[in-house]
């Protein structure tokens, strides 16, 4: 499940910005990358569908399922569906990017097909991502399904000390200690407000099309995991802040 990042407290006038966001035009283009994800491609769907801001279009880049996963997308009303079937794996970086060329949002929702918003979530991310100017990306708190946050919704940027340190174990002996914490914060505190950190998991990620334009699209050489890592290290480089 995904809820805002600054979702710790309720919001006393939902009722009033969901109006004010009923009332905009869509402005988020949300893309899915689906390599056999099953029911929960379909879940995930739903959960978009039921937020109070509503996508200007959902595109979904299928990488050669095997599966019936895309046979939930008939629920989806056809001038909101964009769907790509690949006829091999591409990765998840490569068929990210595909969508990412045909997305035309003011801002861009990358959403793993094994996700599911809660309702507001993504009017909250906007809300979110337009407070702050300098904000070029913002992540999301994703919880496991029993409720527990998951790891890499909030963390640094891994150096090869902190990876030592991640698998031989030392952040458990010494978790507040600067030099051998871990690079996952998922566990620490909520903020109040959003705040800037280094990096957030691309599982949930809303992306400002002006940011993504200077700092470049994902990197393909990565197949599979840490291209969010490096897209948030990217953003930095060139002047947006990570929420």
């Amino acid at each position: 499940m995904v809820a805002p990042l600054a979702a710790r407290k309720k919001y006393a006038s939902k009722t009033k910005r969901s109006a004010r966001a009923r009332s905009r035009r869509a402005r988020v283009s949300v893309i899915i990358v689906n390599f056999n994800a099953g029911a929960y491609l379909g879940a995930a769907v739903e959960s978009l569908l039921a937020q109070d801001e509503a996508p200007l279009e959902i595109i979904v880049v299928d990488n050669a399922s095997r599966d019936a996963s895309l046979d939930a997308l008939a629920k989806v009303p056809a001038k909101l569906l964009r769907l790509h079937c690949l006829e091999h794996n591409s990765g998840f970086a490569a068929a990210c990017n595909l969508g990412l060329s045909e997305a035309h949002g003011e801002m861009i929702l990358l959403l793993n097909p094994d996700c599911r918003l809660y309702p507001g979530a993504l009017t909250a991310l906007c809300e979110a991502l337009e407070g702050q100017s300098d904000a070029g990306l913002t992540g999301a708190r994703l919880l496991n399904p029993d409720g527990s946050p998951q790891r890499g919704s909030r963390r640094d940027i891994p150096t090869p000390w902190s990876i030592f340190c991640e698998v031989l174990q030392l952040h458990r002996l010494m978790p507040r200690h600067p030099r051998f914490r871990s690079f996952n914060r998922h566990l620490e505190p909520l903020p109040d407000e959003p705040e800037v950190v280094s990096a957030v998991s691309g599982a949930c990620m809303l992306i400002r099309r002006e940011a993504l334009s200077e700092a470049g699209q994902l990197d393909e050489s990565y197949f599979l995991h840490f291209e969010d890592l490096d897209l948030c290290l990217r953003f930095d480089q060139a002047g947006w802040s990570v929420l």
